[in-house]
């Protein structure tokens, strides 16, 4: 996503609703334990982006946990239909992490990699051109970025 594009997103019921402003500071598939539980998947896809790049109509529920990288988690979600819209946390700090699944058109976005393969199902399938890794992926743009090197496709 480019800088100045604007995509457009919302939960299943429409009480929530969002632009989305680029650019887009990643585009990651991500296998973690947390977003298989959230989503009732083998994994998820998440618009990297800063705070201020989300406006958002409406007042999310929240959950927070503590997550795999020493941090708090928390998923922004709609509290009558219960889509998740993003994810935000004390790391990666300012950034938060937007559900592509939540955009009006997700085929805008493509997942430029994917993360957390150690918890990776058998039976997910990721693109075999796409970068994996066992954890996080190291990115200039998190505040602590976790080491992590490269899995086989």
């Amino acid at each position: 996503m480019k800088e100045g594009e604007v995509l457009d997103g919302g939960c299943l019921c429409g009480e929530l609703r969002y632009k989305l402003t680029g650019p887009t500071l990643w585009v990651s598939q991500c296998c973690c334990k947390d977003c298989q539980k959230a989503t009732g998947t083998g994994h998820t896809t998440i618009i990297g982006i800063h705070n201020s790049q989300l406006a958002i109509e409406g007042t999310p529920k929240t959950y927070t946990n503590h997550g795999d990288t020493g941090g708090d988690v928390t998923r922004h979600f709609c509290g009558t239909c219960g889509g998740r819209i993003f994810t935000s946390g004390t790391l990666p700090g300012e950034f938060i992490m937007v559900q592509a699944g939540s955009l009006d058109e997700p085929d805008r976005v493509s997942p430029q990699s994917v993360i957390y393969m150690k918890d990776a199902v058998a039976w997910d399938y990721f693109d075999p051109a796409l970068p994996k890794y066992e954890i996080m992926q190291p990115r200039v743009q998190h505040s602590a970025p976790a080491e992590a090197s490269p899995r086989d496709a």
